[in-house]
């Protein structure tokens, strides 16, 4: 057993007697405060943009209804983020970027290239078309993309695989949709205020019904096709730098053309909307939901396959990687945590439990040789903020896995007629487990 933990240590660069001094682009107030004044001054911009096409009462109305599927929407990303959730601060980011600096350039550049075609063709139907099947997908698609390319290069130690890639697209692309339903409903009220329609045959009704009803996953849907490019990218190793350029751009070109043909459905004929949401839309969309569920449960096998190293080490307890692999054993952690000791201990354990997962994830990336040069450094790092928190963690991760334990199964021994145990393999009871 190991009675203290080893700190992580740097190499001290010659001459700078192991003080490495920051260079101005690494400074806290320039990585946090130029991205923060940078989405300000966007959201200002497109607030006046959208409030100016759309008047006040359109404004108040397309916000009051772009909001409802936002909350559920950032809950299922959440939800899916659970196993090793990443900071807020890049949720913020990528939501903000989504909903200010994607939506300001889509507005911007749809439409400069749908008036310049316009303006060239002398066919402002045909221009719309194009605009809306083939510029609009490229830039939108784009813009959203950004976020994530962003947080792949700056955060990286957050980004790690496919969960991560979803998660930061779907947000950045729920951002982007609250802003274009804003616009979008906004104008469908001004049209009824002129044309005096109300109820069901208003095109308010008809606007809301078809992107906050029936289609709120569209746009996040499209852009988790580029956030999985990125995941897989994460997952590769960094000797192979062409594959990791490739998969993301492939990833952006599949949103890019399901996002054109989506906008297209409206010219398929009458019912080539419906066909398309119900023959391709959904099906994909239930394609995307499994693959993130399954990558989610896989995560969480991961957990339990890596981390019984650590307790031969003595790192971790003996029923740990079956808690840790649980998220039923790690909610009842947190809940024992907080019923004995409180909030601040509740919250320790979650970070105790992010910390583990983050181990287990690294710890496969170094056994398929696919970890970088500051492994080791990382692995220490991270088995001291666990030392530092297993006096609350351990005890409520150990009553976690016992009370989730699956109970013993009895079956008859042939031999003797005795009736034997026979124990899951992670069960804290296995006397021959490892």
């Amino acid at each position: 057993m190991a009675t203290s933990p080893p700190f992580p240590t740097r190499p001290p660069s010659p001459g700078d007697g192991g003080i490495r001094h920051p260079h101005w682009w690494q400074r806290r107030w320039v990585r946090y405060g130029a991205p923060s004044t940078l989405l300000a001054l966007s959201g200002l911009v497109i607030l006046a943009l959208v409030r100016r096409q759309t008047g006040t009462d359109g404004f108040l109305v397309g916000l009051g209804l772009a909001v409802l599927p936002v909350p559920w929407l950032l809950a299922a990303f959440r939800w899916l983020d659970r196993v090793e959730p990443g900071p807020w601060r890049n949720l913020v980011f990528s939501f903000a970027w989504g909903a200010c600096a994607a939506a300001l350039i889509a507005i911007v550049a749809n439409s400069f290239a749908t008036e310049w075609i316009a303006t060239s063709t002398a066919d402002p139907a045909s221009a719309d078309t194009l605009g809306a099947t083939v510029i609009a997908p490229v830039v939108e698609e784009s813009a959203k993309a950004a976020a994530v390319l962003l947080v792949f290069l700056f955060r990286r130690r957050d980004f790690t695989g496919i969960v991560d890639g979803v998660v930061i697209a779907g947000t950045t692309a729920t951002g982007f949709a609250f802003t274009e339903n804003i616009l979008y409903l906004g104008t469908a009220f001004g049209t009824d205020q002129l044309t005096g329609d109300r109820g069901i045959a208003s095109v308010t009704a008809a606007t809301f019904f078809v992107r906050i009803v029936m289609s709120p996953f569209a746009h996040p849907l499209f852009t988790v096709l580029t956030g999985i490019g990125f995941g897989i990218a994460a997952l590769s190793a960094e000797r192979r730098p062409v594959r990791r350029v490739l998969l993301p751009v492939c990833g952006l070109l599949l949103a890019m053309g399901m996002h054109a043909f989506w906008n297209g459905s409206a010219t398929f004929g009458q019912y080539g909307f419906f066909a398309v949401y119900g023959g391709f839309m959904v099906p994909v969309f239930g394609l995307v939901t499994w693959l993130a569920v399954w990558t989610r449960q896989r995560e969480l096998r991961t957990v339990r396959t890596e981390l019984p190293a650590y307790v031969l080490a003595g790192w971790l307890g003996p029923g740990e990687p079956f808690a840790l692999g649980s998220m039923r054993a790690r909610r009842m952690a947190r809940d024992y945590a907080r019923h004995h000791h409180g909030r601040p201990a509740a919250r320790e354990v979650a970070r105790y439990e992010g910390y583990a997962t983050s181990l287990a994830f690294l710890r496969r990336r170094g056994r398929a040789g696919k970890a970088g040069p500051d492994f080791a450094v990382r692995e220490r790092e991270l088995l001291a903020e666990l030392w530092r928190r297993r006096h609350v963690a351990r005890p409520a991760l150990e009553y976690a896995s016992r009370a989730a334990a699956p109970a013993p199964v009895y079956r008859p021994a042939v031999p003797y007629g005795y009736p034997a145990v026979t124990y899951s393999p992670y069960s804290p009871y296995n006397p021959y487990r490892t």
